[in-house]
């Protein structure tokens, strides 16, 4: 029998979601209106939204061969599936914190010409919070979720959670560092 309290975790990581939500709507709110921050602004999400559909036309095929030596490894399905939900939370946070910071970069932009520092930084700081956040709830919702349906199966399957997560992050780190020398 399953106990209730293990959804607690997958609940947590579902609100902490929405809260992230919350804020970029909030963010979102505020102008986007000097049409030459918005130009640029638009050119850098582009770019960084295809510099990341590049990474992962590359991490994807790398993940799933490390999910494949896990299975045949003699680790099993389960320690396998746990790489792919690291794997994919990694991946879905990263998405979109980068979606949400490059669309708030612009609104930062535009209050700190014309609205000044404190509200700028403001736009900034929760413009950030949400990749934060993002982490944390997906974090929450794939150990949450492994631990709730596979963790009395076999409970040394969770930890490859941690090594799905880091294929995601190796990628990040790499890639991220070329990215920024490319400019």
């Amino acid at each position: 029998m399953i106990e209730s309290y293990l959804a607690i975790p997958v609940l947590l990581g579902l609100g902490g979601l929405l809260v992230a939500l919350g804020i970029y709507v909030v963010v979102s709110m505020y102008p986007a209106e000097n049409e030459s921050v918005t130009k640029i602004g638009n050119q850098i999400h582009s770019g960084a939204m295809t510099f990341m559909r590049r990474e992962y036309s590359y991490l994807v095929p790398f993940a799933a061969v490390v999910i494949a030596f896990v299975y045949f490894s003699g680790l099993g399905i389960y320690t396998a599936i746990a790489v792919f939900a690291g794997a994919f939370s990694s991946a879905t946070a990263g998405w979109l914190g980068m979606y949400s910071a490059t669309k708030a970069n612009v609104r930062t932009a535009t209050a700190a010409s014309e609205s000044g520092a404190e509200t700028a930084l403001s736009i900034a700081f929760y413009g950030g919070s949400i990749m934060g956040l993002c982490v944390a709830s997906l974090g929450l919702i794939g150990l949450g979720g492994l631990f709730f349906f596979i963790s009395a199966a076999t409970p040394h399957a969770i930890e490859g959670f941690g090594m799905g997560a880091s294929i995601v992050a190796s990628f990040y780190l790499v890639g991220g560092r070329i990215f920024a020398k490319s400019d």
